[in-house]
């Protein structure tokens, strides 16, 4: 995929969450194969904190996102404190989708956040990977 190859060679860093590494754990072999073909030092770490969780909570509590979809409320929280330039989802329906990206950032901004970027993997790639 074009964008772990962007990753690999510097031109991004990868911000990993235990909450991704969790989903991961579940995932085939070559989709976890991924993340260790790339330099340590172009992946930043983050953990979850009480903070990402009472995010995430707030955006349940609002309806922002569904119950059912805690670890995506998860996935934004912690690019949202993290301050992370942007959050690459291929979620649709639940993360990469204009409507919810706006409530989202009403969301952020009530609760003393910045507007977090949302795209799919295509929308962030270099313009001669495009």
């Amino acid at each position: 995929m074009k964008l772990f190859k962007e990753i690999k060679e510097g031109k991004k860093i990868a911000v990993v969450s235990d909450v991704l590494l969790l989903e991961l754990e579940g995932a085939p072999r070559e989709v976890k194969r991924v993340l260790d073909e790339v330099l340590p030092e172009r992946i930043q770490y983050v953990s979850l904190d009480e903070e990402f969780i009472s995010l995430a909570n707030t955006y349940l509590k609002e309806g922002v996102i569904a119950e059912s979809s805690l670890s995506d409320a998860r996935h934004i929280a912690i690019a949202t404190v993290n301050r992370v330039d942007v959050l690459v989802s291929w979620n649709f329906k639940h993360i990469v989708n204009i409507n919810r990206i706006h409530l989202l950032n009403s969301v952020n901004l009530k609760s003393g956040y910045h507007i977090l970027e949302i795209r799919s993997p295509k929308e962030v790639l270099s313009e001669e990977e495009v």
